[in-house]
């Protein structure tokens, strides 16, 4: 089934839910899902719209002209349409750590996660045979100092070349430099353990196990310049217990690590996410 998605973004003003749903209705569109949000404070109205494009009496290629003329200019909307079809394409980055990695790539093949991955990159040959395994090509390109920027550059070419929609960092242990992260903004999606930028460094978890704590837990992101400062996408945390080792902490983290990239990885395939600033509105 095809759809087509509309996200709005408005001040808020009397008419505006009547004025899309009639919109739709009057040109045969059945609507699958309808969200709305009010921000209170600014006074903006945020609005995610899905319909059918079977029977919808305008073409693609005149939806957003049509809409603009007949509802958006009234009520001064910024408005983004997208389709569900073709499937997006992404690429992931990776490093030693497995554990997303098998996460997204399990999804990928039972059909949990309607993408396309035509490729994916690393700075080593760690899980190589691993995505062998999925039939998927893997590219190493390994990173120092000297070599950086032109390996980024030779990433940017595969990506465009592959024709890449966005980016999944499946702990990816490099930072992008801004040069990269300018070419995909809010499509680079990053999962790191919640203990930042409290418990930093190669150990995160040892440093959390000698401070005693309660919860673990990890973040998805959109990558911006500012390190792990990005627009957050997803949480969620694990309780600790006293008896809890290192080890075990390294688990839970995991876990709760996989499960967060994922929840990501389906709201911006389903064009669920609305950036605002640095925050984001993410639609039921």
């Amino acid at each position: 089934m095809q759809t087509a998605i509309m996200i709005i973004q408005c001040r808020d003003d009397k008419g505006i839910v009547a004025a899309v749903s009639d919109f739709l209705f009057r040109y045969n569109g059945n609507i699958i899902e309808v969200d709305q949000h009010i921000d209170e404070e600014v006074g903006d109205f945020f609005m995610r719209a899905e319909w059918e494009l079977e029977s919808f009496a305008i073409p693609k290629d005149r939806i957003s002209q049509v809409f603009h003329d007949e509802v958006g200019k009234q009520f001064a909307m910024n408005c983004s349409l997208e389709f569900n079809t073709p499937k997006p394409r992404m690429v992931i980055f990776v490093s030693k750590l497995s554990h997303c990695l098998f996460d997204i790539l399990s999804r990928y093949y039972s059909g949990q996660f309607q993408v396309e991955i035509p490729l994916i990159i690393s700075n080593h040959t760690d899980l190589k045979r691993v995505v062998k395994g999925f039939g998927i090509p893997f590219y190493h390109l390994p990173i120092t100092k000297e070599n950086k920027q032109e390996q980024e550059q030779r990433q940017l070419e595969l990506l465009r070349e592959h024709r890449v929609d966005f980016v999944v960092l499946a702990r990816y242990m490099q930072i992008l430099s801004g040069d990269f992260i300018r070419n995909y903004p809010n499509r680079i999606i990053n999962i790191h353990h919640s203990f930042l930028p409290a418990f930093v460094g190669a150990k995160p978890y040892h440093a959390a196990h000698k401070r005693g704590v309660k919860i673990i837990g990890a973040t998805a992101h959109y990558v911006t310049e500012e390190l792990d400062a990005g627009p957050i996408i997803e949480q969620d945390v694990a309780r600790v217990r006293h008896h809890n080792t290192v080890e075990e902490m390294v688990q839970m983290g995991q876990d709760v690590e996989k499960v967060v990239l994922s929840r990501a990885i389906k709201y911006h395939l389903a064009r669920k996410i609305q950036v605002v600033g640095n925050r984001t509105i993410i639609f039921n």
